[in-house]
């Protein structure tokens, strides 16, 4: 666990030129966390920005398996998501990369569940080609849409008790 960390606050670092960590507690037990990102039952109830839906979510959280996220804004226009599962250790470890189209390159993202006395630590690290496609992502409003998941996630596994 992240020393210090409280559940509720996100924390980003950048310990190289192509990553970027993000750490949050959640008060909740690790298999309900790692549920809540791998069934799409769920993900589509806290991965989805507020003025978003997601109409598609498919997820085979098996290595070799593909996932695909179609996220759909009021005005029609859509935003598609892609990658393959690269190793998946429950409920603690998901590796997978990611794409979001042409425009931008390939990450690889590392999770990583920890828990201790009933909360559990993400760690997820995204892993850039460059420290220039790392710069654009975080100047891309990243931050303001995973703070926005992470406070829906924590809402979420509230009711999965």
């Amino acid at each position: 666990m992240v020393s210090g960390a409280q559940p509720g606050v996100t924390t980003y670092a950048t310990p190289n030129d192509r990553e970027v960590v993000i750490t949050r507690v959640v008060d909740a037990p690790r298999h309900l966390v790692f549920e809540a990102w791998t069934n799409p039952k769920y993900i589509p109830r806290w991965l989805a920005p507020m003025d978003w839906t997601m109409p598609v979510c498919e997820m085979d959280a098996r290595p070799g398996g593909k996932w695909r996220y179609v996220y759909r804004k009021g005005d029609g226009s859509e935003m598609v998501l892609s990658g393959t599962v690269r190793e998946v250790s429950p409920p603690e470890r998901l590796v997978s990369t990611e794409s979001w189209g042409p425009e931008w390159p390939e990450t690889v993202n590392t999770l990583r569940l920890t828990e201790i006395a009933g909360r559990t630590t993400v760690t997820l690290t995204v892993t850039y080609p460059s420290k220039e496609a790392r710069d654009a992502a975080l100047q891309s409003g990243m931050k303001d849409g995973l703070e926005e998941g992470f406070a829906k996630l924590d809402a979420l596994v509230a009711t999965l008790r």
